[in-house]
């Protein structure tokens, strides 16, 4: 795949934007490029690179050629962003931030270590990061609409396939289909009442001015996306919601008064109107989770254990049992059938069954690993989706070993290519007429490169 069609992914890489680090390196700061009337500075160029040297990002070609044409890309597709009004999710955008927070920790070692690195606390990261964050955002926009719904067919399929020098097939690597029933453990009620009575009477300080909510957040929700910004979802329309949270949080008018305590498949809330725009609301909310036992959690693990018995005496089939027992909604419709829907690798089989194991939760990749098709596995515990501990049993139903890319076994994998393919070259089209239409400058120290588009350094 081309680097245009990682534009989303080197944009957000490559723009973090770091420049009292490059103040204190004492480079000479200038302008290098201008595109409309948006400027590129050589600092941003310089802390680019330093991030992906941090990051061990790398790049085909000079990062000094690559990273200002990407850097002008994107300033194209946010110039049609606010010709086409575009906006985004800023709860999707702190969650993206707060992912990119914890990994550059991880990198690093510490937040203290994160802060002396970049001279700034977490919260001025988090601050910077989220511009660039929901710039990207507004760029996936843009692309998708000029995208559209690209149609691709068997035959364009075949074609693309036929074309490809056998030497120069992709290489698939080793992928798995999975079905899964998971049980919750049933907690007891006097766990739950203990989790409603905390939240009344946090509700209850901040009702008598007691405490302000953002504090009590930051101490007690448990939903660790928010928690740090005092609970702040930023502004969001009913449908990122779940039904009940949503339809208590679009009833508050008061920003004084805290919401009843609401139940969804998280844990329970309690919401604080922030402000409301149209159809879109801004709150802030506390999660607390009731925690299972470990009786509680053994009992769950006894049942299950049970259940797989049945199933492996022939009473029914693991395909009759997940409608029925598994508490995961994603999949007990689809006879316990994993869908990966969210995978974020080169590969790109979104929306398909077939996963690598590192694409998988940690506990159920462990589980399938060593496992024969067929074969079903003994209980485990791990951390659903939705942040709470669950009993789970796994069924491997195919694995493909790693081989290069064939018709018969890749379809979809190859239909994914094609459509990239073909997105790519609508993209590459706009762009092209893009550049030709707007005011472009290179300074002429940075012209001699091999850019990727043709078109930036014009003729006066």
């Amino acid at each position: 795949m081309k680097k245009i069609y990682f534009l989303v992914f080197i944009v957000f890489v490559i723009q973090i934007s770091f420049n009292q680090l490059f103040a204190q390196n004492n480079i000479a700061d200038e302008v290098i490029w201008v595109v409309g009337d948006e400027a590129i500075f050589k600092s941003d160029v310089e802390n680019a690179r330093l991030q992906m040297q941090m990051q061990e990002e790398h790049l085909n070609g000079d990062p000094y050629c690559v990273i200002p044409e990407q850097m002008a890309i994107q300033k194209l597709y946010l110039h049609q962003a606010k010709l086409d009004s575009i906006t985004v999710n800023e709860s999707q955008v702190m969650q993206y931030v707060e992912r990119w927070i914890n990994n550059v920790v991880e990198k690093i070692g510490s937040r203290e270590k994160v802060e002396e690195y970049f001279g700034r606390t977490i919260a001025e990261l988090r601050e910077e990061n989220r511009e660039q964050v929901r710039d990207n955002q507004i760029v996936m926009q843009v692309r998708n609409k000029l995208v559209g719904t690209v149609k691709v067919t068997p035959s364009d399929v075949r074609q693309y396939y036929n074309r490809i020098p056998q030497d120069s097939l992709p290489f698939i690597n080793t992928t798995v289909e999975a079905q899964i029933i998971t049980m919750e453990p049933q907690i007891a009620l006097a766990q739950i009442d203990q989790v409603k009575a905390k939240l009344r009477e946090l509700s209850d300080m901040v009702s008598s001015g007691e405490a302000q909510f953002s504090a009590l957040a930051r101490v007690w929700s448990q939903d660790k996306g928010t928690a740090n910004r005092g609970g702040d979802l930023g502004f969001v329309g009913k449908g990122s919601l779940v039904p009940e949270f949503a339809a208590a949080a679009f009833e508050l008018n008061d920003p004084n008064k805290v919401s009843r305590i609401v139940e969804t498949e998280y844990g329970f809330h309690i919401i604080q109107l922030l402000e409301k725009r149209g159809d879109r609301i801004n709150v802030r909310h506390i999660l607390m989770k009731p925690e299972a036992t470990m009786s509680e959690m053994s009992s769950a693990s006894m049942k299950l254990d049970s259940i797989r018995n049945d199933i492996l005496a022939g009473k029914f089939s693991f395909e009759e049992a997940a409608p029925y027992i598994s508490s995961d909604k994603d999949t007990r419709n689809n006879n316990g059938l994993m869908v990966n829907s969210h995978s974020e690798s080169p590969s790109e089989r979104t929306g398909t069954s077939q996963f690598e194991l590192g694409e998988l939760p940690g506990e159920v990749a462990k589980a399938l690993d060593k496992m024969e098709v067929g074969e079903i596995s003994k209980p485990f515990t791990f951390i659903n989706g939705k942040g709470r501990e669950v009993v789970a049993i796994v069924k491997l139903k195919s694995r493909t070993l790693g081989h290069k890319a064939n018709i018969a076994d890749d379809y979809q994998s190859l239909k994914m290519m094609v459509e990239n393919q073909k997105s790519e070259d609508i993209l590459n089209k706009w762009l092209m007429k893009k550049i030709k239409e707007t005011y472009i400058r290179v300074d002429p120290a940075w012209q001699n490169c091999d850019f990727q588009l043709s078109g930036w350094v014009k003729k006066d």
